[in-house]
């Protein structure tokens, strides 16, 4: 009897603990929009944060297509390095709880893919590459903002 009832309060434990996985790693925080997309609700902090992030990336673009234009592989690597991996920000943990999974999965792919434009702008300087590359940038960007809308939670 006592072996059963820790089999159940272990089955129990189990449950709540993919439900928790589910809801705070893979789905996040959102809701349907009358859009059509997810919205993901967040304090204004945290909001302001995510904004700013994609802001930086909208000037990594704008620099990065500067560079382009002037054939200057130096000045294309600094600019998509501004927006790598190294650029994150440290997100508090309850910003990342209410991102899903996609969204995350696009953000850190998308400072994945700057990082590897730098690189080969450094050591290439293939500039139609650069380009090819930014489309796969802009790519992740136009996923992102026809799935989700981030919204300002009522605190």
């Amino acid at each position: 009897m006592q072996r059963l009832t820790c089999c159940i309060v272990a089955l129990l434990l189990l449950v709540v603990s993919g439900g928790l996985v589910y809801k705070f790693i893979l789905q996040g925080d959102v809701t349907p929009a009358s859009d059509e997309r997810l919205v993901i609700l967040m304090p204004e902090a945290e909001r302001h944060l995510v904004l700013a992030e994609m802001r930086s990336f909208l000037a990594s673009v704008r620099s990065v297509t500067t560079a382009v234009a002037m054939d200057d592989a130096d000045a294309l690597a600094k600019a998509a390095q501004l927006a790598g991996m190294s650029a994150g920000r440290e997100m508090p943990g309850s910003l990342v709880g209410r991102l899903p999974m996609e969204f995350k999965r696009l953000g850190f792919d998308t400072h994945r893919r700057f990082d590897q434009m730098a690189l080969d702008a450094k050591q290439m300087g293939d500039m139609p590459l650069s380009l090819q590359q930014l489309t796969r940038v802009l790519d992740n960007c136009v996923s992102c903002h026809a799935t989700y809308r981030i919204d300002r939670m009522v605190e």
